[in-house]
């Protein structure tokens, strides 16, 4: 996963010199979408058939209620059309470097949430390590940063990208201890691909659909199968069998990734403070995860 995602960031800023993000994104999620959806009907199938034996990463016999649906729908706009939009819209307009330090920041981010909401208690060494990780993204964005450059709206795009994936996170942690990754994955993104699409046709009717690349192609139907099914169903399945901190350990690597990988494919240079900053995001997030104490509340209060 810390390897697909790390490398999808150039592979997807490559594509952007060929076609527009948006409906390269809506393109992708539109394949990823069938894709789960076929994978969900699979499922389903085969659990349906005598004896046999299937995960609970991609199936459980769990009945949907109502809460379930609407939370669903509200994930997979929020967690997929949301995110994607922003993700994506900031990904265009920024540095690889940049978009994957803010967005390694979010574990920073769910565990706050989380404390606010009262699943878990903030201790100092929390506090002190969301300081540091907030230093971390100064050092990398706001150093030198003016409202209307180039990279800071980019920035503040991926920013809100963080904000809409640690609420699809800590939402979809009560559907996935009953649910599979696979469906909550699967149809909170067929969900969220919908209305993206819709915001997208304007700009998939104007493009140049002769003049794209093969490998364009190529590479979009890599990320979708790898970056939006593969890695999303490693995630999830984290998230159910070793729960979501050790996971979110994982996500912390996907920068560092992310940079080596631009840094060799796209040339974007490291400098001193970017490495800095990206000690400082990664080191802040160590410390909140030895920070967090467990809430006497149960879960699913």
């Amino acid at each position: 996963m810390v390897v697909i995602w790390g490398a999808n960031y150039s592979l997807i800023k490559r594509c952007f010199d060929e076609i527009p993000p948006h409906p390269f994104n809506a393109l992708r999620l539109v394949v990823a979408s069938t894709v789960f959806f076929a994978a969900i009907r699979l499922a389903r199938r085969r659990a349906r058939v005598a004896g046999a034996r299937v995960s609970a990463v991609v199936h459980t016999p769990e009945p949907l209620t109502r809460r379930d649906r609407w939370l669903l729908v509200a994930l997979g706009l929020v967690g997929h059309c949301g995110y994607q939009l922003c993700f994506v819209g900031g990904v265009a307009e920024t540095s690889v470097s940049n978009a994957a330090l803010i967005i390694g920041a979010t574990p920073v981010v769910v565990a706050m949430a989380s404390a606010a909401l009262g699943r878990e208690r903030i201790g100092r060494l929390h506090w002190i390590g969301a300081a540091i990780s907030a230093s971390g993204i100064y050092l990398v964005v706001g150093r030198g940063a003016a409202f209307g450059g180039p990279s800071f709206h980019g920035d503040l795009l991926v920013m809100g990208s963080v904000a809409c994936w640690a609420t699809y996170t800590i939402g979809s942690s009560h559907l996935v201890a009953r649910h599979s990754p696979l469906f909550v994955t699967g149809t909170t993104m067929a969900i969220g691909t919908v209305p993206y699409t819709l915001l997208a046709l304007p700009a998939l009717a104007r493009l140049d659909w002769r003049g794209i690349p093969p490998w364009v192609w190529f590479a979009l139907v890599a990320s979708a199968l790898l970056a939006l099914c593969v890695g999303y169903l490693i995630w999830y399945a984290g998230v159910q069998r070793i729960g979501p901190a050790r996971t979110s350990v994982y996500s912390n690597l996907v920068p560092i990734v992310a940079m080596t990988v631009a840094a060799a494919w796209l040339g974007e240079p490291i400098s001193g403070a970017k490495a800095i900053g990206a000690a400082a995001v990664l080191g802040g997030v160590f410390l909140t995860r030895l920070g967090r104490r467990p809430s006497d509340a149960p879960p699913e209060e």
